[in-house]
């Protein structure tokens, strides 16, 4: 089975830096598009940004310029820089990969349990 493990969220005041990593474990042959998305109290869940097998990255505007998608692929572990940050990015924040398990497995995604972020004095 695939595991999403999500670390590095907690408090911060604003202006300040937090860096968030998704590892991914198990039955493992290859991982496509690796995503950050994340879900404010009452809000819908919004894609934060993308990086693609290729290292083609996709940022939401609010984002641009603050916060960096990587990956590292022979860790099978993507990571989200995030600076500059405002108490509107408070949310809880989750990854998420397309992968095949096998060769000839279609892509599948799994989802992480998702990260706390609080931006706050």
């Amino acid at each position: 089975q695939v595991q999403l493990v999500e670390s590095g969220g907690g408090l911060v005041q604003p202006g300040g830096s937090l860096r968030l990593s998704c590892a991914a474990s198990g039955s493992i042959f290859s991982i496509d598009v690796m995503d950050w998305f994340r879900q404010a109290p009452g809000k819908e869940r919004e894609l934060v940004a993308r990086i693609t097998s290729g290292g083609t990255t996709n940022y939401l505007d609010s984002v641009k310029g603050r916060f960096t998608i990587s990956r590292d692929n022979a860790k099978n572990t993507m990571y989200l820089q995030m600076n500059s940050l405002k108490p509107e990015d408070t949310a809880v924040y989750y990854c998420s990969c397309a992968l095949l398990t096998t060769q000839w497995s279609g892509l599948k995604v799994y989802w992480g349990q998702g990260t706390q972020v609080t931006v706050s004095s």
